[in-house]
């Protein structure tokens, strides 16, 4: 549903239809999908496909930040920066953002110690994973 919901998105493969996205998100996000969540905040944050709604955005961030979805912990920091659908918050701005990081991290860290799209090097694996763990990522 939510890839499906990408693709009249932009219109990959089918003609573009903005509420056709949203309807597909949406459906996602009932079965809790993080990245549905993420994106469908999007589409309230733009106004792409429904009503822009700042607040539901905000809402929708935090749900798929909750579930460790990186792209819901950045989206939401930046609106706790510029005061977008919640009050501005510099410290949870940083705090969202240091999460985004740290989510980041282990997914290069990953990458670092399967050799994928970069050389394996154990080194930079451990480096990454303790500083993903010092930032209180759980599976750092």
């Amino acid at each position: 549903q939510a890839a499906l919901g990408g693709c009249f998105a932009v219109g990959a493969g089918v003609v573009q239809d903005e509420e056709e996205a949203v309807k597909l998100y949406r459906q996602a996000v009932g079965q809790g999908f993080a990245a549905a969540q993420h994106a469908l905040g999007q589409c309230y944050a733009e106004g792409n496909g429904c009503v822009k709604n700042d607040v539901e955005a905000v809402r929708l961030y935090r749900l798929a930040a909750e579930q460790g979805f990186a792209g819901g912990q950045l989206s939401l920091g930046q609106c706790y920066l510029c005061g977008t659908g919640v009050a501005q918050h510099h410290e949870m701005a940083a705090r969202f953002f240091t999460q985004a990081v740290a989510e980041a991290q282990m997914a290069f860290g990953i990458c670092c110690m399967l050799g994928i799209g970069v050389v394996h090097d154990e080194k930079k694996v451990a480096w990454l994973f303790r500083k993903a763990a010092k930032q209180g990522f759980a599976a750092g």
